[in-house]
């Protein structure tokens, strides 16, 4: 049987210490990476970031929407594919996380909305990227009010059903919402 090279990735996290049951447990689904994506600018970092084509007109709006109002909204991260979540995973365990503490903060490789193409961790000036201290951002009060109207959502809430922290970072965009 020929694997495919998502199944790979995936068995090597699950050879890492990714439990098997992890999406079930988690209620989260196994989700494939965009076949086209587009540019949506660069990172805190410098780093030119994707999003799926529908995706990315949506942010664009979003950005656009919160600059009209003054609120600047900067882009963290984006796409990452498996491969690239599978790395993480590694530095982590390099760094003497435990699987279970990674788990808590990070998506296991197959399984992250970043591969999807249509989640961005986003942040603005004056603020801690991947903190918790976005929450008390006006550009937080701004995605929390406008978001949803670009079909973006805030996927962790405080305490939310898949075990993964709170991120008022990271927002998902739903062509259905």
């Amino acid at each position: 049987m020929i694997r495919s090279a998502t199944q790979t990735l995936i068995e090597a996290a699950f050879a890492l210490g990714v439990p098997r049951d992890y999406g079930r447990v988690r209620g989260l689904r196994r989700v494939r990476e965009p076949e086209r994506l587009a540019g949506i600018g660069r990172d805190t970092q410098g780093r030119e970031q994707y999003l799926a084509l529908r995706a990315a007109r949506a942010w664009t709006r979003m950005r656009e929407a919160a600059m009209r109002d003054g609120i600047e909204l900067e882009i963290v991260s984006a796409f990452r594919g498996i491969e690239y979540q599978l790395g993480i995973l590694k530095r982590k365990l390099e760094r003497g996380q435990s699987m279970t503490e990674i788990l808590r903060v990070s998506a296991a490789p197959g399984y992250s909305e970043h591969h999807t193409g249509r989640a961005l961790d986003i942040t603005t000036p004056g603020y801690a990227a991947l903190e918790e201290e976005f929450e008390r951002s006006a550009a937080f009060a701004w995605l929390q009010k406008n978001a949803q109207l670009y079909k973006f959502t805030l996927s962790y809430p405080r305490d939310n059903r898949h075990g993964i922290a709170y991120e008022p970072w990271h927002w998902c965009w739903h062509a259905r919402k």
